[in-house]
């Protein structure tokens, strides 16, 4: 009988500092979050060089405070996973040393991870993948429709021109002069505002699934400045509708449109933007009569941490990804390069 396997896994691709046990692949053991939301509230924004600071302060921490929830030591462990890239180099060096100090004491095998491979498997942690799939993926950095045949398989199959989904909300935000992070709270606002403002829909030409939220987020700025420079006003629950109606009449129609193309039997939603109510609600009514199944994470899943580094990285390992002593932090780490590197 094959004996359980354990992974170890670290991310800090960004401001949360995170450490988590996966076994068999899809069992999640443990998974600690230290974040640093209240550090970077005060900028309006994550400031590389103090998240750097606190990956160092909080990364013995939160390795031990993971290790003992689940009541384990590293020896326990079967391999270390770390979030490779992308993300912020000075974050990602936090992270990727840490685990390269790990395993090489405890002589570890080691295992890179791309961070969007891993905000798509946190879905395999509530269901069991069927591919063909797509995945959208929304996040402040990234919004992209990725396309697996299998497992460690990713095909872009489209993507942001400019501005992603989660960079648009924070600068809409950040206009409203609404505190960071600003995503959440334009999701709050959106519900309980009407959508008495018509912002364009960036389609782009016909057939492709590429997005494009630059041309939005100058319209809303522009609405926003125009109306104060006239005392104009425009409640803010209103304008957060407005613009949130936008975003994902764009992504769930090209996401359901790519779908029915594809003919995928799973569509999964992966990053921070999947925890908006707008974009659940609006991809479960596109959905609703679909032979395609939705899968969107619980709202644990659709940030930063490391049980979704934990999920992709156990895959790359029973594939025999294997990373060495020189791995390093990859800020421009590609999707599509990092699949194909572990066949």
């Amino acid at each position: 009988m094959k004996e359980d396997q354990y992974i170890l896994a670290i991310e800090t691709s960004c401001d949360e500092t995170a450490v988590a046990i996966v076994k068999n692949e899809t069992e999640l053991i443990t998974n600690i979050v230290a974040s640093q939301i209240e550090s970077h509230k005060r900028f309006g924004g994550v400031v590389p060089e103090i998240a750097s600071r606190h990956h160092i302060e909080q990364m013995t921490i939160t390795l031990e405070e993971a290790l003992d929830d689940a009541g384990m030591t590293l020896d326990d462990m079967d391999a270390i996973a770390v979030t490779e890239g992308p993300g912020l180099v000075g974050a990602l060096l936090v992270g990727v040393n840490a685990a390269k100090s790990i395993a090489f004491a405890k002589q570890k095998p080691l295992v890179g991870v791309h961070h969007i491979a891993g905000h798509i498997y946190a879905n395999r942690l509530e269901k069991e993948f069927e591919f063909p799939l797509l995945s959208l993926v929304v996040s402040g950095g990234h919004t992209e429709l990725v396309l697996m045949r299998e497992h460690g398989s990713f095909e872009i199959i489209g993507e942001t021109r400019d501005d992603a989904a989660g960079e648009a909300y924070d600068k809409v935000a950040r206009t409203l002069k609404l505190p960071y992070p600003g995503g959440p709270q334009i999701d709050r606002l959106a519900q309980e505002g009407e959508e008495t403002i018509d912002f364009p829909r960036a389609w782009l030409e016909d057939g492709s699934y590429d997005f494009s939220f630059s041309g939005l987020k100058s319209a809303v700025i522009n609405r926003l400045h125009k109306a104060n420079q006239r005392d104009e006003y425009l409640k803010p629950e209103d304008v957060a509708a407005s613009f949130q109606a936008s975003v994902v009449d764009v992504l769930s129609t090209k996401a359901f449109r790519a779908a029915e193309e594809y003919g995928v039997k799973q569509m999964i939603v992966a990053g921070g933007v999947a925890a908006n109510k707008g974009l659940r609600a609006a991809l479960q009514k596109k959905f609703k009569d679909s032979k395609t199944e939705l899968l969107i994470p619980p709202l644990h899943l659709c940030t930063d941490n490391a049980a979704m580094i934990a999920a992709a990285g156990a895959v790359a390992y029973n594939q025999g990804h294997r990373a060495g002593w020189d791995l390093n932090a990859n800020p421009g780490l590609d999707l599509e390069l990092f699949g194909a590197r572990k066949k």
